[in-house]
Order: C-alpha cells, then sequence, then structure tokens
C-alpha cells in the first residue's frame, strides 16, 4: 500500500495497529498514520482482503479472524474502528460478536503486544444501561475496554457518519442517508452535538486525541470532533 502524503520523520519510534481498515472511518485513519511523522510501522487487521492494499515498507496487512487473533507483532498504539449493524449483521448475537468481542479481543491483544494507547470508535449515545440493544453493546464495549489497563484511552462517540459507503464495497446506511439529505438545507442550525459528521474528522480527531498520550480514559464527542 502506497503511503499518502507527509514525511514520516527519521526519527519516529512508535508502531501502530489498526483495526478495521475496510470500514469508513478505518479508511480515513490509514492514510493519515502512514503519513504521521509519529509512526515508524503500520499493521492493519482486516478480517477481507482490501482489493487496492499492497504492503510498503512501512505498512504491513495481515488477514485475521477477529474471534482467533494469532498473537500480534509489538505495537504501541491501537486504533481499533471495528463495526457493523444488526441488519448487516444478521442477529443480535452476531453484531455483538464484531462491536463487543471483536473490539475487546483486538484491545487485549494489542495490550499483550506491548500497546500502551488506544483509541476506538464507539456511538452516539454509548451506554451501558441503555434499553436500546445497539447503544448498550457500545457501553459495555467501552466499558471492557477502559478495564484493561491502558495507560491512555481515547473513545471516539460520532454522530451518524458522512461518508460514500458503496465506493468501498460497504453496504448502503439508509439512515445515514436519508438524515444526511434532510438536514443538509439547515445543516448549520443542527446542534453540533448531534449533527451528522464526516468520516475524515472523526480519523483526524482520534489521532491527534491519541498522539497527546494524555493518561486515563477520554471520551472525544460527536461536537468535539465537528472542529
Amino acid at each position: 500500500m502506497a503511503r499518502q502524503g507527509g514525511t514520516r520523520s527519521a526519527g519516529a519510534v512508535r508502531t501502530a495497529l489498526l483495526a478495521g481498515a475496510t470500514g469508513l472511518i478505518g479508511r480515513a485513519l490509514l492514510p493519515l498514520l502512514q503519513a504521521s511523522p509519529s509512526y515508524r510501522h503500520t499493521h492493519v487487521l482486516v478480517r477481507r482482503p482490501m482489493a487496492d492494499a499492497a504492503p510498503d515498507e512501512h505498512t504491513t496487512i495481515h488477514l485475521v479472524d477477529f474471534a482467533q487473533l494469532p498473537a500480534l507483532p509489538a505495537v504501541d498504539d491501537v486504533y481499533v474502528a471495528l463495526g457493523t449493524t444488526i441488519k448487516v449483521a444478521g442477529s443480535q448475537a452476531a453484531f455483538r460478536a464484531v462491536d463487543f468481542d471483536g473490539v475487546v479481543n483486538t484491545a487485549r491483544a494489542a495490550k499483550a503486544a506491548g500497546a500502551t494507547r488506544l483509541a476506538v470508535v464507539s456511538a452516539l449515545g454509548a451506554d451501558p444501561r441503555s434499553a436500546v440493544f445497539y447503544n448498550r453493546v457500545k457501553g459495555e464495549m467501552q466499558d471492557a475496554i477502559g478495564a484493561l489497563g491502558f495507560e491512555s484511552v481515547v473513545i471516539a462517540q460520532p454522530s451518524l457518519l458522512l461518508g460514500d459507503r458503496a465506493a468501498i464495497g460497504q453496504p448502503v446506511r439508509r439512515g445515514e442517508v436519508w438524515a444526511a439529505r434532510l438536514l443538509a438545507p439547515a445543516m448549520g442550525l443542527v446542534p453540533r452535538g448531534v449533527r451528522p459528521i464526516a468520516a475524515q474528522r472523526v480519523a483526524a480527531a482520534m489521532l491527534a486525541a491519541t498522539l497527546t498520550g494524555a493518561p486515563g480514559v477520554h471520551v472525544l464527542s460527536s461536537g468535539q470532533m465537528q472542529g
């Protein structure tokens, strides 16, 4: 995979791991990691081959089963952008297998490989006590990764994502499409906290927050990530 933009510093000493590079946010994150002067190498974990990807000297693609991850290469920072929908997954159990088990398994395996910083994509409304299954699973995931012992954790909670899912081979999410269309004429009047947000903004905010290395667990609200 060709590195896009930026100049990698010869003094870069950190290694990044990205899980879920085929989704909207993961696709936006990858070139940012590749271009960042803070990283000398990026390992990418994917469930299926990336048709337009070929490893280069700064990027290694690993095809894995997130339910049974192998021992991971040594890494410093891990970015987890795994996610699906109940409709795509086919059932609540299958959804949970990705959005809870896959995320937590990856974070745990990365910590065993030396990672001290974690950034993860959650969702607006995530709450382990929510009556809404989707929000409850996201909230339970947040609690689980927060208990793994990372020095620094960044949790991104975006609102509806803006991006071309069809272009990356993902099913179009009608809720996102209709929300974007209906709100477009009055987007400036929609509160920042619930306004649809571009995947690129989420990716950039996650990277910036992770590189600060601030200790503890930090939540990035959708409004904060709007810039």
